[in-house]
């Protein structure tokens, strides 16, 4: 196994769109992407994204359907959709849209399961790139052959017919002419009998890069509080190595898919947890009356899943209804922070550093805080901004095209975007996009 302080220093290597080329004054060819959600519109406006410091911005999202020539974009996302195309072609930046996510995956192992609905599917992408005069498609399928949602469609040959479905897509002149990428699992694609792909490579010659979602490696479904994005976990107790940066770039180029084709993909988000104060603090001796920001957590404590806090003001308790496979929840709440929730709830400082009275850890294997409040019992585990820096770093030392953020609206002040901007040596607006063709 390797680590970060073991990788060499590379430069980030090239790569050309047809329809949107990053230009970065540092890194001649870096992607610097986010997600913008409709859901989020309204904390923020498309007027308050930094398009200065991206070189593309995707929308989330449009969902597949049983019908493969029909792709659901909910009425209230479309004239959003639109203006974030004519604002980010305004800022010579290229708009995508994604299609999936974790509730719009159902139906992408139909849309690739034969011949004729490949084609109907590649059809519908297609015509919502020229509907929305876009520039390319992002696919997020969670999972092929893999169950996400809980009710998705899956097949053993799900892999092999998405390649079969991409390599159609890129055969039209429409399909070669935009920007095509994947948002996927740290681990490759699931071969027919479930083990991760050996051999991705012939994914790297239909696919202009692959999103690696390094984050939701821990949650409230594990065993213990840990990091929601660790950057390494080789240097972790071995029953809390669950995925990391480090360990997917490793697995995802074994497998044969080149890193200058791989974007790291880093979140601006935590998931709390409702720690007691006996199993918060490192020393089994400390109040809370004596807690401070100095004052060290444990690492992987215990947690009660049956407390789950709730978690910053996007969050709600949601009432016991059905999930969309139809199943009945619970309820409840998320337990979510965004990193701009966390400032605004009070548990970090305008800085981004713990608030007084808060307990702290700064794991440095995972290189991601946690911090703590006595008060409520709520631990979060999230990235900061030395957190991004170090991903941002490593991004350039292994030579990856760059990073996709989910989601835009979760920063503060780009306090995480310049972070990972300045340690990939991009600076914060020398990325620009030219919609004019290949450089």
């Amino acid at each position: 196994m390797w680590s970060v302080p073991a990788l060499s220093f590379l430069a980030l290597a090239h790569s050309a769109y047809v329809r949107a080329v990053p230009v970065c004054s540092s890194a001649s060819a870096a992607v610097a992407t986010t997600w913008y959600t409709g859901w989020h519109a309204q904390y923020m406006p498309l007027e308050g994204v930094s398009w200065d410091k991206y070189s593309s911005i995707s929308y989330a999202f449009a969902m597949t359907t049983p019908d493969p020539s029909v792709i659901l974009l909910q009425d209230s996302d479309k004239d959003i959709l639109r203006n974030l195309v004519e604002m980010a072609h305004q800022n010579n930046v290229a708009a995508l849209l994604t299609v999936g996510g974790w509730t719009g995956s159902r139906y992408f192992s139909t849309a690739v399961g034969s011949a004729e609905n490949r084609t109907q599917f590649a059809r519908a992408l297609l015509d919502m790139v020229d509907k929305y005069n876009l520039d390319g498609i992002d696919i997020d399928w969670e999972y092929p052959n893999k169950q996400g949602l809980g009710c998705n469609i899956i097949s053993n040959q799900d892999t092999p017919n998405f390649l079969s479905f991409l390599r159609e897509l890129r055969s039209t002149d429409e399909g070669r002419n935009m920007t095509v990428s994947t948002a996927t699992s740290i681990v490759p694609f699931a071969s027919p009998n479930g083990t991760p792909t050996t051999d991705v490579s012939p994914f790297a010659e239909v696919l202009d890069y692959v999103t690696l979602m390094n984050y939701d490696v821990f949650g409230t479904w594990s065993a213990a509080v840990g990091p929601n994005a660790p950057l390494d976990d080789t240097c972790a107790p071995p029953q809390y190595q669950q995925g990391s940066a480090v360990s997917a770039i490793s697995a995802w180029t074994t497998a044969g898919f080149p890193a200058n084709k791989i974007v790291l993909g880093v979140g601006s988000y935590g998931h709390s947890y409702f720690v007691s104060q006996d199993n918060a603090f490192a020393d089994a001796t400390q109040s809370a009356a004596q807690a401070s920001e100095t004052t060290l957590l444990a690492a992987y404590p215990p947690f009660d899943a049956s407390l789950q806090p709730l978690g910053d003001s996007w969050d709600a308790v949601e009432p016991a209804s059905t999930d969309a496979c139809g199943n009945p929840t619970a309820g409840g709440p998320s337990g979510i922070f965004n990193f701009r929730g966390l400032i605004e709830k009070g548990l970090l400082a305008e800085d981004g550093t713990p608030a007084a009275g808060m307990g702290f850890r700064f794991d440095n294997c995972s290189q991601t805080p946690y911090v703590y409040s006595p008060q409520t019992s709520t631990m979060v585990s999230y990235d900061d901004a030395q957190s991004f820096a170090a991903k941002g770093q490593f991004i350039q030392q292994s030579g990856l095209l760059g990073f996709a953020m989910w989601e835009a609206a979760g920063d503060y002040e780009d306090m995480l975007l310049d972070a990972i901007s300045d340690g990939m040596s991009i600076g914060g607006d020398s990325c620009s996009m030219s919609l004019n063709g290949v450089i």
